[in-house]
């Protein structure tokens, strides 16, 4: 009885030192909000389904893509399809979209102005120095009537592009993380809302426009053509297009991110 007991626990033991085994690693890269809090919601779900969710949060755009590009991580979740097209042109790389999640309103915000008429003449208005966000920031003023471009259409367009400044603005192009701290030495900044949010800003409140439900720039999980479709992968961009999810950014984020399914 002894021994069949000891065979008994034995077993177990080893049963689940290999479900432990069997549990797969996924490295991916995030931007703090809402990113990555998303990410750290849906840990316990993969956990169950036997995948090791480990979040990397960067405060930058350009080395997610880098380290998934170069094997580093697993795969990223914080950028637009614009974004994601114009950096695998520029720097040679494969990434690819795995799924949609959520949009997060591209805003324009001001400490000096409560409304956008009262912007003055020549006002300085800061923009992403990247195509794809500093095109979405002048797509968005357009949209307003504060400028015209030469392709109203062209979403990387730059300060170059514009084809109509009729209140002589000057444009100032930063890297996109900065902008919420540029806001005391400028007239207007466009900025991303996983920034504005870090930034204590209310896109819903303090947005003095603010891109509609109808935008197109959709934040995707992106992955490389080699790990697109692996069952690790798949669980992951299931979990973030569940039901869970889409309730959890409908009630924390108020409006200030949608849901894109």
């Amino acid at each position: 009885m002894k021994k069949t007991l000891l065979f008994t626990a034995l077993a177990a033991a080893f049963a689940v030192t290999g479900l432990a085994q069997a549990a797969e690693k996924l490295v991916v890269a995030a931007t703090p909000v809402p990113h990555a809090e998303i990410l750290e919601l849906i840990k316990p779900q993969l956990a169950k389904e036997g995948v090791d969710l480990e979040v990397k949060v960067f405060t930058d755009y350009v080395q997610p893509n880098l380290q998934v590009e170069q094997k580093q991580l697993d795969a990223n979740y914080f950028q637009t399809k614009p974004y994601l097209d114009t950096f695998n042109s520029s720097r040679g790389t494969h990434l690819t979209i795995v799924k949609g999640v959520h949009v997060e309103p591209l805003g324009a915000y001001s400490k000096k102005f409560k409304t956008i008429t009262e912007l003055p003449k020549g006002a300085t208005i800061a923009i992403a120095n990247e195509g794809s966000n500093g095109g979405r920031g002048l797509l968005l003023l357009q949209k307003a009537g504060l400028i015209k471009l030469k392709d109203p259409t062209n979403a990387i367009s730059s300060p170059k592009d514009i084809a109509e400044n009729p209140q002589q603005f000057k444009f100032k192009e930063l890297d996109a993380a900065i902008l919420p701290r540029v806001l005391d030495q400028v007239d207007l900044a466009l900025i991303n809302t996983n920034y504005a949010l870090e930034a204590k800003l209310n896109p819903a409140k303090d947005a003095l426009l603010i891109e509609g439900g109808d935008s197109p720039y959709v934040n995707y999980l992106v992955a490389r053509p080699d790990n697109q479709n692996s069952p690790a992968i798949k669980k992951l961009a299931d979990a973030l297009t569940s039901q869970q999810v889409k309730d959890f950014i409908t009630k924390r984020y108020s409006g200030a991110v949608v849901p894109a399914f």
